[in-house]
């Protein structure tokens, strides 16, 4: 191989949204890494400047198909916390219900769809579909399971309807969740399947050392709720995100950059929240876990795709949970009336935390509105991964170095249209 070399990839393929990634090397040291998000800039936090705070989470749905529900849930209790409104009982354990059929489509798409062809040495889905159909179309039935889940509680798949701040707009009878219960029994044992088959998949050895940052809940595997907890001593309430966490613009990139004050780069997603709330995990989750290989930390994120397929297992049991206990309230919703005032919320997304931060006045007009979706908070950490990782394959073919770097990259699931939010664009004249 040559003293320099130049890696670019123009198209990040199997991603959602629009990226590239360039590598430089020279004198058989990584130079440049750049992971350049050139989506176009779609402006949601100044949209929401001047709507009314019950419009936000059909609003933010709208910036990602995938995970719409995780945007609904941080913006509405942003919202009812700035209004110092609490949702309980049955409402609570009902948005838990809908995030799970959230995890269980999203994670079914990436784990066969976009992330397995990278291990099994195919260029795409429909190529591995061709010699692995069985796994192929199990994947399929798990997405559509999920995806049946939103629909029935959102009022449809892509953008649901059916949330709002304070609750639902309506909830189903009990009898309406039977035929979920019956086709989340299969998808349960379709989840379990699924964790044993990516665990033969061939994982470099590649641990890290990660601060891994994730939502931490007394008694749950978070989904909605908790503190905001580190493995590196950070432990904070969600209101204190800004005094921990903050984001730039990196000239190459459409994308806004966080880090830790005084930190650095860190880990949000699956390895984060499984590695600090692995005790949280079903008997059946952490049984999974171990046959697979993993222990309670998980700090190779190339098994990151392991991962994902415990938490496909786990959100089915979890769902399964709900519907039995399941007894529709008096009412779909909680009054919220605004008053002037600051919001914040932080859901665990499919792909990490989604911290929201809003700031209404007393008619309840949006007056100001931050959003921090996953992939940006990642971005500096795949960079870093990167800048280690291919010293370590320097040896390889340039063709076959490429695909390994892009499938580091997908090893974080990036949502490139969640991190192309908002930046304050700047021209200089000369």
């Amino acid at each position: 191989m040559s003293d320099s070399m130049t890696i670019k990839v123009d198209y990040l393929a199997r991603v959602e949204g629009e990226g590239g990634l360039v590598v430089r090397v020279r004198d058989g040291r990584v130079r440049e890494v750049s992971l350049n998000i050139f989506e176009p800039l779609r402006f949601f936090e100044a949209l929401l400047r001047g709507r009314r705070f019950i419009e936000a989470p059909d609003i933010t749905a709208r910036i990602c198909g995938i995970c719409p529900i995780a945007y609904q849930m941080s913006s509405a209790q942003a919202m009812e916390q700035a209004c110092g409104v609490t949702v309980d009982g049955q409402l609570r354990a009902f948005r838990r219900l809908i995030y799970c059929g959230e995890w269980i489509e999203s994670h079914a798409l990436h784990v066969y769809l976009l992330h397995a062809p990278d291990f099994l040495g195919y260029e795409n889905a429909l190529q591995m579909a061709k010699d692995h159909g069985d796994a192929f179309q199990r994947g399929l039935q798990l997405k559509k399971v999920g995806n049946e889940i939103v629909a029935v509680l959102g009022g449809r798949e892509i953008h649901p309807v059916n949330v709002r701040v304070g609750g639902f707009y309506r909830v189903p009878a009990k009898q309406e969740l039977a035929p979920l219960a019956e086709k989340l029994e299969w998808a349960r044992d379709a989840a379990l399947e699924t964790v044993r088959w990516v665990a033969t998949f061939p994982f470099p050895d590649f641990e890290q050392d990660y601060e891994f940052v994730a939502l931490r809940h007394p008694d749950e595997y978070p989904v909605n709720e908790g503190r905001l907890v580190s493995n590196k001593g950070l432990d904070i309430a969600v209101g204190d995100y800004d005094d921990q966490f903050a984001e730039e613009h990196v000239r190459r990139s459409n994308a806004l950059h966080s880090a830790r004050k005084g930190g650095g780069a860190y880990l949000v997603g699956p390895l984060a929240r499984y590695s600090l709330n692995f005790n949280r995990l079903t008997p059946a989750a952490q049984e999974a876990a171990r046959s697979a290989g993993l222990g309670p930390v998980c700090s190779n994120p190339f098994k990151g795709i392991i991962v994902r397929s415990v938490e496909i297992l786990y959100a089915c049991e979890e769902a399964l949970r709900i519907i039995e206990a399941y007894e529709p309230p008096e009412r779909p919703f909680v009054d919220v009336r605004p008053r002037a005032g600051m919001g914040y919320g932080c859901t665990e997304a499919p792909r990490g935390a989604l911290y929201h931060r809003y700031r209404i006045d007393e008619e309840g007009v949006i007056r100001d509105a931050r959003i921090v979706p996953p992939t940006s908070q990642n971005q500096r950490t795949v960079e870093e991964d990167l800048r280690r990782f291919v010293p370590l394959h320097l040896d390889l073919p340039r063709e076959e170095l490429t695909r390994r770097c892009e499938q580091a990259v997908r090893n974080y699931d990036p949502c490139i249209s969640c991190a192309t939010h908002f930046l304050k664009v700047t021209v200089e004249k000369e």
